[in-house]
């Protein structure tokens, strides 16, 4: 059983340099840009794993050759261990009846001194403790081999009762319509009261192999069946050779299973607690200070560190392609920075008011020439100088109208300005093609100059009516 843990042993370390080659290969993913220098130090550190992952396994081994090498039947946990049994014997006085302490007393007159050795522990249910403590309760069962105790709980620090097993038989009894545990019973073939008021002690477990179990251990302390006695009658007769092996061969065939269960669980118990600690020493910890302190010179040592240096062709493209971009932005801010500072701004001036023209361009005086020549329109009423001037002479009236210029019929008045008492002038045809655009730039400059023409036509006007006469010389 021991040398079967070998195998676990090692397979633990396999799961564990395969997690830590995992590791190396992640943390070298960081220098994907230097690949040979890559590729060197992964080899390195998996070599230096793949030597530590030797040394451990035959260190495991040589660890489970000491176990099979030697069976400590001293050790405090070892339920044949001297020293348990006098512990159990010390604490199992405190309560024995007349009749256990004089069985005691006998068997040390006799010379043979047993002991009360712990044979088996665990829980069982108890259940005849009557209505008022609910029928049946859960409790830590320790039977050794003088007497069977059961506590609250596995601390073993509250003592419900302790059974002395002398004169006690066990009997199966059957389950209960609802029940699905298995029982059986302690009983004495006197009649005399085993638990309190009670003829028997009604035990069970969760399933048959724990009721098995116990019943071997019972019989290890010297609780037989009650078949036995039936046997001892003659009844069944023609059964007797086939009904079980001697009692006390199987007393001693469940002493040794008892021991051997006891002892596989000590050396259990120390595998686990051993191999995580061999491995991360051996293992974890030697790596981790090899690449703190020895993989640099491993590398500097196994060849030209030039040719490991070389970048790989991506990352090279890769950095051209950041420097070309760099030079690119570095341009476009310089020429939006030059830009920016030969640029003059210079604010719009404020609009002119030419609110007075809407009025003005009623009178024929202040339009603009006519392409045809000067037309000859109504006589106006002239305002009275003022006193003491003289004003300017008035147009004679004819009553010839002005003649017609036959060969350029001129365009027709503005559509904005129809005389008083005549027809609108005709629309001049547009031709069947796309209209020409004109630029914003040209029509505003346009504008500006007929307003120009405008002003000065009008200031000329104002200048001629208002200008007074020079007096000629004597």
């Amino acid at each position: 059983q021991i040398s079967r843990l070998k195998e676990p042993c090692l397979k633990c370390v396999d799961l564990v340099v395969l997690e830590l080659s995992n590791v190396v290969r992640i943390c070298t993913d960081k220098m994907a840009r230097y690949p040979r220098l890559r590729e060197e130090t992964e080899r390195i550190i998996t070599s230096f794993v793949r030597q530590r992952e030797q040394l451990c396994k035959d260190q495991l081994l040589v660890l489970n050759d000491c176990e099979l090498a030697y069976m400590n039947t001293n050790h405090e946990d070892f339920i044949g261990f001297a020293k348990q049994e006098v512990k159990t014997s010390r604490g199992g006085t405190l309560d024995l009846y007349s009749h256990a302490q004089q069985s005691s007393e006998n068997t040390n007159k006799t010379g043979r001194k047993l002991g009360n050795q712990v044979i088996r522990k665990g829980w069982m249910c108890i259940h005849n403790l009557g209505i008022m403590k609910g029928g049946s309760r859960d409790y830590w069962f320790v039977l050794t081999s003088e007497n069977v105790s059961w506590f609250k709980d596995e601390e073993e620090r509250e003592k419900k009762y302790m059974l002395p097993l002398d004169g006690l038989k066990l009997k199966d009894i059957e389950q209960g319509f609802m029940s699905r545990r298995h029982m059986f019973a302690l009983f004495n073939p006197e009649g005399r009261n085993v638990y309190k008021d009670y003829k028997q002690l009604e035990l069970s477990c969760e399933n048959q192999d724990d009721v098995d179990s116990w019943k071997a251990s019972f019989l290890r302390a010297g609780v037989y069946p009650e078949k036995s006695t039936e046997t001892s009658n003659g009844e069944e007769g023609g059964s007797e050779g086939t009904s079980s092996m001697d009692p006390m061969l199987e007393r001693q065939v469940e002493t040794i299973r008892n021991l051997v269960d006891s002892y596989m669980k000590i050396v259990t118990k120390t595998t686990r607690d051993l191999v995580p600690k061999t491995i991360m020493f051996l293992i974890i910890n030697n790596a981790k200070d090899f690449i703190n302190g020895e993989l640099l010179a491993h590398l500097y040592a196994s060849g030209d560190q030039a040719n490991m240096m070389e970048e790989s062709q991506e990352e090279a493209l890769k950095r051209e392609e950041m420097l070309r971009m760099y030079h690119a932005c570095k341009e476009a801010l310089r020429i939006i920075g030059d830009v920016s500072m030969a640029t003059v701004n210079t604010p719009i001036p404020p609009p002119v008011k030419n609110d007075w023209l809407a009025g003005g361009l009623d009178n024929p005086r202040l339009s603009p020439p006519s392409p045809g020549g000067p037309r000859r329109g109504l006589p106006t009423q002239q305002s009275q100088p003022p006193s003491g001037t003289r004003g300017a002479p008035p147009v004679p009236a004819s009553s010839r109208p002005a003649p017609a210029i036959p060969s350029r019929p001129g365009p027709g008045a503005p559509p904005g300005r129809p005389q008083s008492g005549a027809l609108p002038p005709p629309l001049i045809p547009s031709r069947g093609g796309p209209q020409i655009q004109i630029p914003e730039r040209v029509q505003q400059q346009v504008g500006k100059m007929v307003t120009q023409a405008a002003v000065n036509e009008l200031s000329n006007a104002f200048a001629a009516r208002f200008k007074r006469p020079v007096p000629s010389a004597p």
